[in-house]
C-alpha cells in the first residue's frame, strides 16, 4: 500500500447526477481497495450492496469498497478513517473518494488535505471529477468554479438532451485538459476516473483553447526558452497570494533550467500542488505552457506580471502567446 493516499472528489452541482455516478461507481470491483466518504447511506442507496456493517458510520460493500458518512467535520472524518486502517478495523484501502454537496465550493474541501499537518502526512489530493447536467447546463458560479478545477468532466442526462455540443464545446473551453465523459452513452469505470490519484499534465494542447463564461474565461500562455525555476516559483506564489480567488485554476509543463525533462504545475485558487517532475515530453514541442481558468482577471495583466519577473517581453504568435527569448 502506497505511504501517501490520495484523495479524489466528487464534485457537481444540485442534481447534475453526482449521486447516481457514485451508486454505479460502488459496484465496481476497481473500488475494492477505496474508502468513499459521503454525506448520508440513504441518499445513495446502498442496501443491495451492503455486505458487512462495521459500526454506525462505515459499512463493506459486496465490491470490497468500504462506504462511510460524514460525521463532523471532513479533517476529523478521515482521520478516523486513517486510525481505524492503521488499528486493523477496517480493511486496508490505498484511494479515498469524497463525494461533495451540490452546493460546495471545491477550493475548502480541496485545501483541507493540505492545511492539516496530519493529514498532509498521510494523503495527498488526487483526481478532481465534476458531473455536469446536459439539461441545465453552467448556470451558477459553483459549477463553474467545479468544471475548473476538475481533472474529469462526466456529462450526465444527455439522454434527455441529444443536442449538447454547444455545452460540450463551452466545458472544452472552459477546461481544455479535462477528459470528458459521457455517462449516459458509455461506461464511466472507476479506472477512467480514479487511476492513480495523480494529476496529469497536459494531456492535450488545443490549437485556440480560449474561452469565455461571462467574467470566467480560460486562455493559454506558451513561451520559448528555459525558465528559472526559482524565478517562476516566485512569481506563481505572489499571483496566487494576490489573486488566488480570481485564478480558478492554473496547469501546465515548463520547461526549467538545467532539467532535460518538463516540470508539471498545477494550481487551484491559492492551493499550489507539489511539482511533478516528468519522465519526458509528451511531443516534440519545448514550450513552456501554462492553461488559466480565471474570475475577472485580463489576460494582458498576467502576461506583462510574467514578463516583467522573467526579463524578457512577451509577444503573441497566432491564438498561442509567445516569450521571446
Amino acid at each position: 500500500m502506497a505511504d501517501v493516499t490520495p484523495v479524489n472528489l466528487i464534485t457537481g452541482f444540485l442534481g447534475s447526477g453526482k449521486t447516481t455516478l457514485l451508486q454505479r461507481l460502488l459496484a465496481d470491483p476497481a473500488l475494492a481497495d477505496t474508502a468513499v466518504l459521503i454525506n448520508e447511506f440513504g441518499e445513495v442507496g446502498l442496501d443491495h450492496h451492503l455486505l458487512e456493517r462495521i459500526d454506525e458510520t462505515m459499512v463493506l460493500l459486496q465490491s470490497g469498497c468500504l462506504c462511510c458518512t460524514i460525521r463532523g467535520e471532513l479533517s476529523a472524518a478521515i482521520k478516523d478513517l486513517h486510525s481505524k486502517r492503521e488499528r486493523g478495523v477496517v480493511p486496508a484501502f490505498r484511494r479515498l473518494v469524497v463525494e461533495s454537496s451540490g452546493l460546495a465550493d471545491p477550493f475548502p474541501i480541496l485545501s483541507t488535505v493540505q492545511a492539516d499537518p496530519v493529514l498532509r502526512h498521510h494523503f495527498r489530493l488526487g483526481n478532481v471529477v465534476t458531473t455536469v447536467d446536459a439539461v441545465n447546463g453552467l448556470g451558477r458560479p459553483e459549477s463553474l468554479k467545479q468544471v475548473a478545477v476538475a481533472d474529469r468532466l462526466v456529462l450526465t442526462k444527455t439522454d434527455l438532451a441529444p443536442d449538447c455540443e454547444a455545452l460540450v464545446a463551452e466545458l472544452q473551453g472552459l477546461n481544455p485538459d479535462a477528459p470528458l465523459l459521457r455517462a449516459a452513452e458509455q461506461p464511466v469505470a472507476a479506472a477512467l476516473l480514479f487511476d492513480d490519484g495523480a494529476h496529469s499534465p497536459l494531456r492535450a494542447f488545443p490549437a485556440d483553447p480560449e474561452a469565455s463564461h461571462g467574467a470566467v474565461h480560460s486562455f493559454v500562455l506558451a513561451f520559448e526558452g528555459a525558465l528559472d525555476w526559482t524565478m517562476f516559483g516566485v512569481w506563481l506564489t505572489m499571483l496566487l497570494h494576490r489573486h488566488g480567488e480570481k485564478v480558478l485554476r492554473v496547469k501546465g509543463i515548463l520547461n526549467i533550467e538545467g532539467s532535460d525533462t518538463p516540470v508539471a504545475v498545477h494550481g487551484v485558487q491559492h492551493l499550489v500542488h507539489p511539482p511533478i517532475h516528468m519522465a519526458a515530453w509528451p511531443d516534440e514541442d519545448r514550450h513552456s505552457r501554462l492553461v488559466f481558468i480565471v474570475d475577472g482577471l485580463e489576460r494582458s495583466a498576467i502576461e506583462r506580471s510574467l514578463a516583467a519577473f522573467a526579463g524578457r517581453p512577451i509577444a503573441r504568435s497566432g491564438p498561442l502567446a509567445t516569450a521571446a527569448g
